[in-house]
């Protein structure tokens, strides 16, 4: 596996744009979108199999998170033409976009402003449009109040933001813990694993590295009109959401399947949130396989997925 995980790249209006660079670097480029908070570094799990199955998976940071300068004022909408400035600087002309969680607004966004070059977008576990009220009345009274507290007065959410990046700067492990105490079963098992436990606490702890204001300011996003029409997106869509997932809703992932002309849906039985540490083969075997029917080399993905039940 070949990783160069510290680059920057100048955009044209000035700020740092950093990303990490991991798998073949000959190899279908796919660029994985991390969750909130997070960082480049949560790609870093996934570059041995992506080295393995011929991918080059780049992961670039959304403004406020890790290496990239924070960008005021900023829109959902405006992370396309950060992606289009990175694919410019990198010479790739058409690529795959993943989005994990707090990501996946972001891909589809990509999907929908860049038909062009996105050739295909992979969902995992990915955050729905709150500003429906179907979506709203599907969430938990915790989600309802978060979801409260950052359209109404965001700037609270800075202390409890402060303490989690104190905590992730100075104890990372105390995070690992936390996640831990609140996870189900299988959540439990899967954070028990070193290479999991350290992908957590790398990826959180570079999040934060500039101050909370980024993830303030993301959250703030997310939880407000995206700006486009999900069904108006006519990309290939892959979606992939655990029923059991307590961060993101899964009704979430049901309302983007049903709305995305395009998508297909697996929804597995008893995953939750952290169900991709397993899974990541397999998405980039979906993603990644569309390389082949860009370049004229093969039949594309098959969108299989074992055990789940899919949709289209």
């Amino acid at each position: 596996m070949v990783a160069a995980e510290d680059n920057i790249l100048i955009l044209k209006d000035g700020r740092r744009l950093g990303y990490g660079d991991y798998g073949d670097p000959e190899g279908w480029p796919v660029l994985f979108f991390h969750g909130t908070p997070g960082s480049r570094l949560m790609a870093r799990f996934a570059g041995g199999e992506a080295a393995r199955q011929g991918v080059r998976l780049i992961a670039p940071e959304r403004p406020g998170f890790g290496l990239s300068d924070f960008q005021p004022g900023r829109r959902l909408l405006d992370w396309p033409e950060d992606v289009a400035g990175l694919a410019a600087a990198l010479g790739l002309d058409r690529f795959a976009v993943v989005g994990l969680s707090g990501g996946g607004p972001y891909a589809l966004a990509c999907a929908w402003k860049m038909p062009d070059r996105v050739a295909v977008a992979g969902i995992i576990s990915g955050l729905g449009p709150v500003d429906f009220p179907e979506v709203r009345r599907g969430l938990g009274w915790g989600h309802r109040l978060t979801l409260l507290g950052v359209q109404r007065a965001p700037v609270l959410l800075r202390p409890a933001l402060g303490l989690l990046a104190t905590l992730a700067q100075r104890r990372p492990e105390q995070i690992i813990r936390l996640l831990g105490r609140t996870a189900p079963p299988t959540a439990r098992e899967i954070l028990r694993r070193p290479e999991v436990q350290r992908a957590q606490m790398d990826g959180i702890q570079e999040a934060f590295r500039g101050g909370v204001r980024g993830v303030v300011q993301e959250m703030g996003l997310l939880c407000r009109p995206w700006g486009f029409a999900v069904e108006e997106i006519r990309v290939p869509v892959y979606l992939w959401h655990g029923e059991a997932d307590a961060i993101i809703p899964v009704h979430m992932g049901r309302f983007l399947a049903g709305r995305i002309p395009t998508c297909r849906a697996f929804f597995l039985p008893k995953a939750d949130h952290l169900w991709i540490f397993e899974a990541y083969r397999e998405v980039l075997g979906v993603v990644g396989g569309q390389g082949s029917v860009v370049r004229g080399q093969g039949s594309g993905a098959s969108g299989q997925w074992s055990g789940a039940s899919g949709r289209g």
